[in-house]
């Protein structure tokens, strides 16, 4: 099996490289090998690789940024998705794309499901939900996994963020009243990893299990909470007091949806079980 691989270099990308080793040739591409904001090279790698199996964690993920740059973002996270399943399509190939919790409004007060009417209040949130609306009419075989609140030991994230903050302050003002589940981006890639080996049956299979899935780590804290449980297990000289604070006191230029936890029912009865936020954050952060 030829597996392209999109993103290397981000969180989940670079632990897909990893995971999916052994499942066939994995080609691995970053931005300058393959810009998705550039939809004609997006076409022509994929039709010079003719891969079996597309997989996309790449977007655009700056949430704030993005409401500044809708049409950047639209392209990375709408458009060119739809490409890569249209040209997949073409070939005969099955596509893993991710998207997120961000596609609900955080109005329900219980697990988001699949089956729930995505209602987006973000710009990041509408071009990922417009992503997965493309992918979903090209007829491609698909499996969509949404996460959220992604974290890991590299690139820009929550978690590295606060752990550089807890160097430098003693108190720490978190939101605490935005309610979601944490996800190591090892996590992803080794639940992806486990639906790919499971998928090597061919065509048939792929077409059966087609379809949207939620993918995040058991359980559900805030943001406060998170921090809290950060500092508790990292090793740090120092500790910081953490102090949840209101959304209103923090504004930022992009709406969050107060509660965007979303049940993984789904999944885990379709291909595997996952790990509780609280025992992936420890594995993460074990020296």
């Amino acid at each position: 099996m030829k597996i392209l691989l999109t993103g290397k270099n981000g969180q989940v990308g670079y632990e897909l490289e990893r995971s999916l080793q052994g499942f066939g040739e994995v080609i691995a591409l970053d931005r300058s090998q393959m810009d998705l904001a550039d939809l004609t090279q997006v076409r022509d790698v994929i039709r010079a690789i003719k891969p079996d199996l597309i997989v996309n964690p790449a977007a655009y993920t700056a949430v704030d940024k993005a409401e500044t740059e809708p049409e950047l973002a639209m392209r990375i996270n709408g458009e060119a998705p739809g490409v890569m399943a249209e040209e997949a399509k073409k070939l005969g190939a099955a596509m893993i794309h991710y998207s997120t919790d961000y596609v609900f409004d955080g109005s329900k007060s219980s697990p988001y499901k699949e089956d729930d009417r995505p209602c987006p209040i973000n710009v990041y949130g509408h071009t990922k939900l417009a992503g997965e609306l493309a992918i979903q009419a090209s007829g491609v075989p698909h499996l969509i996994l949404r996460t959220s609140w992604v974290y890991g030991m590299r690139g820009k994230n929550f978690l590295l963020t606060v752990l550089r903050l807890a160097k430098e302050r003693s108190e720490l003002r978190i939101v605490g009243d935005q309610h979601g589940a944490p996800t190591w981006c090892r996590t992803i890639a080794d639940v992806t990893a486990h639906i790919v080996m499971q998928g090597k049956g061919g065509n048939d299979w792929w077409k059966d299990k087609s379809g949207l899935y939620h993918l995040t780590a058991k359980g559900q804290t805030t943001w406060a909470g998170f921090t809290q449980a950060i500092i508790a297990n990292a090793e740090l000289s120092k500790k910081p007091i953490v102090t949840a604070i209101n959304t209103e006191e923090y504004p930022l230029p992009a709406k969050r949806p107060g509660y965007s936890v979303i049940s993984c029912e789904k999944l885990t009865k379709t291909f595997c079980e996952l790990p509780s936020w609280e025992n992936a954050l420890r594995l993460c952060l074990q020296p």
